[in-house]
């Protein structure tokens, strides 16, 4: 049984203030987080996206369980993306596990090596497995984060409804245990119960015209789930030399062209 001490003086019984209940508040998450496996005692892996490490208590928690989905079938490339960027910034230079059904990899197919050095992650870190079902990639999630070779381990799994409570809570406790990040990649969002430290919903965005073309990829990013903050939505951009994502543009065309083929002003004036 665990007992959690709330502080003496600080709750009235009649008139309760507005700072008690955020002393009471923060106490209970303090409390709250001791008993998570992992989390506090790995610490975090920093985005360097200050709104969402704000959010997240510093960064992604390094030590656990999260839950990556695309919003439907034709967002799966952004969410892979994302979990791959996610999971290349953790235990380096550890190998990362990727397990995803025969089925999915038919479909969608596997990670392209150049893709993976864009985004910061070496291709002989990537370790693919093809699981018949559901059930077998969660197996294989769980074996592989009792793994100390292994740093990060991702599942991908077709169906909404192929992970329960039970499994997401043992997935959560092994990579605490091991010092190991789980992600789970799904093809939509699940509203099934999930001991998920995070739950994440990706869609890509629209990029930023110019005059040479498309600017870098852009991602929707909601984060629908946050066991240690606040939720929030923000449209990240992918900045392919410094391979990290950064908070997009809020202007949608850039302020000024740039100039090219223009007279000079002198020369014009004296035609």
């Amino acid at each position: 049984m665990v007992v959690l001490h709330l502080p003496r003086g600080n709750v009235s019984p009649t008139v309760p203030s507005l700072r008690a209940d955020r002393a009471v508040l923060r106490t209970l998450k303090h409390s709250i987080r001791s008993l998570e496996p992992g989390i506090e005692r790995h610490g975090t892996v920093p985005l360097g996206i200050p709104p969402i490490d704000d959010a997240l208590g510093g960064g992604l928690a390094r030590a656990a369980f999260h839950e990556v989905a695309a919003t439907s079938e034709s967002a799966i490339a952004a969410a892979t993306q994302f979990a791959l960027a996610l999971a290349s910034r953790v235990h380096a230079p550890r190998a990362v596990l990727w397990v995803a059904e025969e089925m999915g990899r038919g479909e969608s197919g596997a990670p392209y090596g150049p893709g993976l050095d864009d985004l910061g992650l070496a291709p002989e870190r990537l370790v693919t497995v093809a699981a018949a079902k559901p059930r077998d990639v969660l197996w294989t999630m769980e074996e592989a984060l009792r793994c100390r070779a292994v740093g990060a381990v991702i599942g991908e799994v077709r169906s909404v409804d192929s992970l329960d409570l039970l499994a997401s809570r043992r997935l959560s406790l092994v990579a605490g245990h091991r010092d190991t990040c789980a992600f789970l990649l799904r093809t939509a969002p699940g509203t099934d119960a999930s001991a998920a430290v995070t739950r994440w919903i990706i869609a890509g965005a629209p990029s930023r015209a110019s005059t040479a073309g498309p600017g870098p990829p852009r991602l929707s990013v909601h984060l629908t789930r946050n066991r240690r903050g606040p939720v929030g939505s923000w449209i990240l951009e992918w900045h392919r030399v410094e391979r990290r994502f950064d908070l997009a543009s809020s202007f949608s065309q850039p302020v000024a062209d740039a100039a090219c083929d223009r007279s000079h002003p002198a020369a014009a004036l004296g035609a």
